[in-house]
């Protein structure tokens, strides 16, 4: 198992919010600006990707799949006019699902997560 790096490591929730696995990348729990609008959080969301990417030198072009969480599945319209914004070099493959969050920001914060998966070339 040595071809594997985990990093950015959450001890208290028993995550890593990125696993290296020979030429893919597995991010975790993507999120931001909870409490704001639904568009500034999936802007935020993707911010928080595009951070941990860059830690090990990616970018939002290398992502290949996301797993879209929202807590109002109605507001797929406003999370795709986002997308569209910033995954300029391609969309990657998507799966979304509503859900409801046990988050710490209560009824009105958290609004939507993403998972994804980068292609290291």
């Amino acid at each position: 198992m040595s071809g594997i790096i985990r990093s950015d490591i959450n001890e208290e929730y028993v995550y890593s919010g990125i696993v290296e696995a020979g030429e893919f990348v597995f991010l975790s729990f993507c999120a931001g600006n909870i409490g704001a609008a639904f568009e500034e959080q999936v802007d935020g969301a993707i911010d928080d990707m595009e951070r941990r990417l860059h830690t090990i030198g990616l970018t939002l072009e290398a992502v290949v799949k996301i797993d879209v969480l929202l807590k109002d599945v109605w507001n797929i319209s406003f999370m795709e006019k986002v997308f569209a914004r910033r995954f300029i070099q391609g969309y990657p493959a998507r799966k979304t699902i509503s859900t409801e969050f046990a988050h710490a920001g209560g009824m009105n914060g958290l609004q939507v997560q993403i998972d994804a998966i980068a292609y290291k070339q």
